[in-house]
């Protein structure tokens, strides 16, 4: 299977679909930040393995607190996984922290400051 395949496409939006919807409502880790979502998913072609990108919204202690919950709830996340999902294999899961959105928010800020700071030249 190609990395691109559209069933491969498939089934990493169903697998962030699924651990998504675990996340808000049935883990209960307190280390886990309730501003923490699911960014992404990348299951690798033999369905062994999955990379989940996730997102938190707070500062770094929040960040490695989060991963660290999400890390020690990985055995339960995989069995409500395999309960969901008919599939051959069901992937450990490996968290890895997305950055992008806090990139892009950063970026929204100084374009604005920019803004605000260029109109204030012009007056």
């Amino acid at each position: 299977m190609r990395k691109n395949s559209i069933k491969n496409s498939r089934i990493n939006g169903e697998v962030q679909r699924v651990l998504s919807s675990v996340l808000q409502n049935e883990i209960k880790d307190p280390r886990i930040s309730p501003l923490c979502t699911i960014t992404d998913v990348i299951v690798a072609p033999d369905l062994k393995t999955a990379k989940v990108f996730f997102s938190v919204m707070g500062d770094d202690d929040e960040i490695e607190s989060s991963k660290k919950g999400l890390s020690s709830c990985a055995g339960f996340i995989r069995k409500r996984l395999a309960e969901s999902l008919n599939m051959r294999h069901t992937p450990e899961l490996t968290f890895v922290y997305d950055n992008s959105i806090a990139y892009g928010v950063r970026m929204t800020h100084l374009i604005d400051d920019m803004s605000l700071n260029g109109a204030d030249k012009n007056v």
